[in-house]
């Protein structure tokens, strides 16, 4: 039987305070579990409407469990292995824009939201000019949330009560100041005038936030798990023991958060550089390098890729000899936060499929490893040579194929329309690998600057590019790393 509240006596409805930006792994892992222990040990009293950013009818399958599911979390601490298995109870209702977009604006009416929080991967993020006010919904995820804030607007007059606390998890540099920046952009755009746009600035807090937490997903052994829970759970998901979550900005958040009050590991600052540089230069940095160089490899989780011994050592070295020496922060610090990463890739309760980290992996790029290249370059004068590799082999993976097998590639439409151009081309001519190279570091609407003016980048891809293309992922990193 399949996990509903029936199931589960401990069943609980709370009033929805809280709209969610997306219904991923990772958002249910870390924020609703978040929530539902604020909810039952704190009396956050605050229930989650989880808007799905795409029209998919996966939200509608976790209304069918009444919104449960059961979070897995495990890890080692202080030396002993540590497992909790956890019925979460903080979602009360999921909708598809696409098709309630009603529902969705009616909902903006609700006096009791306080909260906005979002994971809409870095693409989510982004300004799209071709929005409209009167598009149901607008495609993009600020054009959602904008068309929510207003009409949120209107019903209460501009009620500077009726403000929300935003709170992104994108992992973009400044997402809360961005996110808003766009918000006040398409305001402008769609003419919904200064008293709105006031509100907006004056009675609504965007935080920049942190987030971290491993989160592999659903589980490989689900179908064991759930004979053990007594229980159908399409939701079922998996992360690690270890969380963070690091938020910026005004102070009044704490006052309707109750973290400190539980000892959770939640750090609200004045600075998130800090955490933020380290965090995703180093563990999302080598995340997203290791992808498309593991997998081309023939490895399928993060855990393999870290104990082999080839793309461990390349990934490592990678770690501590391009990325660290690029970061500001005291080496000391750097390389215990290196270590710990190591340890938690190497976690062996938790299997983190290379594919599930695979979605956007272009926008992530240029988030996670692009910056630590450009840095690197700045201070060695010199190209990092094992990020750059990374690159070729993530212009290599974008073919699609690994060996006669096809890769479920996932991201942006026009990101995959172009490389499937591009690849179709080189298929039939055999002669423009450099015309690849040319065109994916000259998306200057994905890297915001033109990367063939990056002296020497071109130059070094395309070398790795063919190298790759010619002997094989493999024979090519191995011939990189003697």
């Amino acid at each position: 039987m399949k996990l509903n509240k029936n199931l589960y006596s401990e069943y609980k409805e709370y009033p929805i305070r809280v709209v969610q930006f997306g219904q991923g792994n990772f958002l249910r892992a870390f924020v609703d579990w978040i929530i539902d222990k604020m909810n039952k040990e704190a009396g956050f009293n605050s229930s989650v409407l989880v808007i799905q950013p795409r029209d998919k009818d996966e939200v509608y399958r976790l209304n069918e469990q009444d919104g449960l599911y059961t979070v897995i979390l495990s890890g080692i601490e202080n030396g002993q292995a540590k497992e909790e298995k956890v019925i979460i109870n903080s979602i009360a209702n999921g909708l598809n824009t696409y098709k309630e977009f009603d529902l969705y604006l009616k909902f903006a009416e609700n006096p009791d939201i306080r909260f906005i929080v979002s994971n809409t991967t870095e693409a989510g993020i982004v300004y799209r000019k071709d929005d409209s006010i009167y598009d149901r919904p607008p495609e993009s995820f600020p054009g959602k949330l904008t068309t929510f804030l207003y009409h949120r607007y209107k019903t209460f007059g501009g009620d500077p009560t009726k403000g929300l606390l935003v709170l992104p998890c994108e992992l973009i540099e400044n997402n809360g100041q961005t996110l808003k920046e766009i918000v006040l952009m398409l305001s402008k755009q769609w003419e919904l005038g200064e008293g709105f746009e006031s509100w907006i600035v004056n009675d609504n807090i965007f935080y920049n936030t942190l987030v971290d937490r491993i989160v592999p997903g659903y589980p490989k052994k689900a179908k064991e798990i759930q004979k053990q829970l007594g229980y159908e759970d399409e939701f079922l998901v998996q992360g690690e023991a270890f969380y963070l979550w690091v938020i910026e900005g005004p102070g009044k958040i704490k006052d309707e958060f109750p973290a400190e009050k539980l000892g959770l590991n939640i750090l609200f600052v004045d600075d998130l550089t800090l955490y933020r540089d380290r965090k995703v230069r180093i563990l999302n940095g080598a995340h997203t390098s290791m992808v498309p160089v593991a997998y081309l490899y023939g490895l399928n989780t993060v855990r393999e890729a870290i104990e082999d011994k080839t793309v461990g050592n390349f990934i490592k070295d990678l770690i501590y000899e391009e990325i660290i020496p690029s970061l500001d922060l005291k080496k000391e610090e750097l390389i215990e936060f290196a270590d710990s990463t190591i340890e938690r890739f190497k976690n062996p309760y938790i299997e983190h499929k290379l594919l599930s980290i695979s979605l956007n992996s272009m926008s992530k790029y240029k988030t996670r490893v692009l910056p630590s290249i450009l840095e690197y370059r700045k201070r060695k004068g010199k190209l990092p040579r094992r990020l750059v590799f990374s690159l070729a082999a993530l212009i290599f993976f974008y073919r699609g194929n690994r060996g006669d097998e096809g890769i479920d590639l996932s991201d942006e439409p026009n990101i995959l329309e172009l490389y499937n151009k591009l690849w179709t081309k080189y298929e039939e001519s055999q002669e423009n690998l450099g015309d690849i190279v040319e065109k994916i570091l000259g998306l200057e609407s994905l890297w915001e600057m033109n990367l063939n003016e990056v002296e020497g980048l071109a130059e070094q891809v395309l070398f790795y590019l063919k190298d790759i293309v010619e002997k094989g992922l493999k024979n090519s990193l191995e011939g990189l790393i003697v």
